[in-house]
């Protein structure tokens, strides 16, 4: 073999070493262009999922505000038939509040406790002051029951406090 022939298969050799580590490259930054895409759909997803989530917590709230005034006319008529001898109304009554108390505490609606506990501006709407003797800042009577449903408040309770 002449030494011409030898240079030229050693460039060929060079050129082929070239030519795979272009290749190489590329099919390293193609790959890292196709984890950054996984990655992001995978952020997308989450964040898909997330919103969903929120939505279905703003309006599962909305739909128990609703219902609230229900609960309580509920509430307001099994206490005005309560003070007579119970009829076979006032039992179908209770009956009916049992269930929907029932149905809203199952999808997380909790009754904010107020009588006799401390005054908490941030559960509680002070709409009457009690000047009798005792500890300060408590409440003596819930005029309104207020509820949460999970870390939000629906509605503050409305109570008096004892100044």
């Amino acid at each position: 073999m002449k030494k011409e022939d030898k240079k030229e298969i050693k460039i060929k050799k060079e050129d082929s070493k070239n030519g795979a580590s272009e290749l190489e490259l590329k099919i390293k930054e193609l790959t890292e262009a196709l984890q950054r895409e996984r990655a992001d759909a995978q952020n997308l997803s989450r964040r898909a999922e997330a919103d969903k989530l929120k939505w279905a917590s703003y309006y599962k709230a909305q739909i128990v505000k609703e219902l609230l005034p229900t609960l309580d006319a509920a509430e307001k008529a099994l206490e005005l038939s309560s003070n007579e001898k119970l009829d076979k109304t006032a039992e179908g009554m209770s009956a009916v509040l049992i269930k929907l108390k029932k149905s809203l505490e199952k999808i997380g609606l909790e009754k904010i406790e107020a009588e006799g506990k401390r005054f908490d501006e941030n559960l509680h709407e002070a709409i009457s002051v009690d000047e009798s003797d005792g500890e300060k800042d408590v409440v003596t009577k819930e005029m309104q029951a207020g509820y949460r449903l999970g870390d939000e408040i629906l509605r503050h309770s409305m109570v008096v406090v004892r100044r």
